[in-house]
């Protein structure tokens, strides 16, 4: 039983399954961390879900996300996002955790403007070490939030409501973003080395031929390598350079491209082809976007 994969696809179901009170609203609901009692039978259980998820957590919560713990001893706010794999890798008893964990559904926020964008929220994928760290102030301004979206699912539920509800997810989660800075910020020595290593990585597929013979490098490739998530990664790049991963390995095949272009009498094609492109016509198309000028055109100028 403990292979299976259950998928939870309701706010409802999420209660029923782990012995809440019926939820007061449909599409979102918060639970109280301390009062979430997990028997040993939930152990190694896998889960997924139709919701996203916010929360924070005092220490370590003996929740799993893919092959990662959550294992911290301070305030710490996670995110995830739908069809995400979890499971509990330990028991918990009541009042052992404070904390809080929101829940919604995408419908609740389906036709609002928060609905439109919430997939630029790129932390809702992040890894689990690279959850965020809250200062007590910063974790008062978040649990206010929080506070907004649970009065309004006490007392009152009308016309307003989703409205209210919504807009009080997207301060949060704006918020969450300004310190998901602070936190590149404060860490800006180990950012530095993060870009270093992606550079380094860099140019270490292209001398090492990989480009012709394996294709451009996915992000993927750069995360596994770096051990980071594809998001976090290109987030900190942008951070730290102003450019995304694919920001960084386009300019760099631009770069390679004019060296080429000039000194070698080689077919845009090969050239092309050696760059990791299958088709050459792709590579013309980013070469004009990114200089102006066809290779050809550029071969001719210079």
């Amino acid at each position: 039983m403990k292979q299976d994969i259950q998928n939870i696809r309701s706010i409802s179901q999420l209660h029923e399954i782990f012995g809440f009170a019926k939820p007061t609203h449909p599409l979102i609901s918060i639970i109280d961390v301390s009062k979430w009692e997990i028997p040993e039978q939930f152990i190694g259980v896998k889960y997924t879900s139709n919701l996203y998820t916010i929360g924070l957590k005092d220490k370590s919560c003996g929740l799993q996300y893919g092959r990662n713990t959550y294992d911290f001893n301070e305030g710490v706010l996670i995110f995830t996002s739908p069809d995400q794999v979890q499971s509990v890798s330990k028991a918990q008893e009541l009042n052992e955790i404070q904390g809080w964990m929101l829940f919604f559904h995408p419908d609740l926020i389906r036709n609002t403007p928060l609905g439109q964008c919430v997939e630029d929220y790129s932390f809702f994928n992040y890894e689990v070490h690279e959850a965020l760290h809250l200062s007590d102030a910063e974790q008062k301004t978040i649990t206010d939030c929080q506070y907004m979206i649970q009065n309004e699912l006490l007392e009152r539920i009308d016309n307003h409501s989703q409205t209210v509800i919504a807009s009080s997810l997207e301060l949060l989660l704006n918020l969450s973003r300004r310190y998901y800075e602070r936190q590149f910020n404060t860490r800006s020595a180990q950012s530095s080395d993060v870009v270093s290593q992606f550079h380094a990585l860099l140019n270490s597929y292209f001398k090492n031929g990989k480009f012709a013979e394996t294709g451009i490098p996915s992000i993927e490739y750069f995360s596994d390598k770096i051990h980071l998530s594809g998001n976090y990664l290109s987030d900190l790049l942008k951070k730290e350079t102003g450019y995304t991963v694919t920001d960084h390995v386009n300019n760099f095949i631009i770069e390679k491209a004019k060296t080429l272009l000039l000194s070698e009498a080689d077919p845009v094609s090969n050239i092309a082809y050696s760059l990791g492109f299958n088709y050459p016509h792709y590579f013309s198309r980013l070469f004009k976007n990114k200089t102006g000028l066809t290779p050809q055109e550029y071969r001719k100028l210079n």
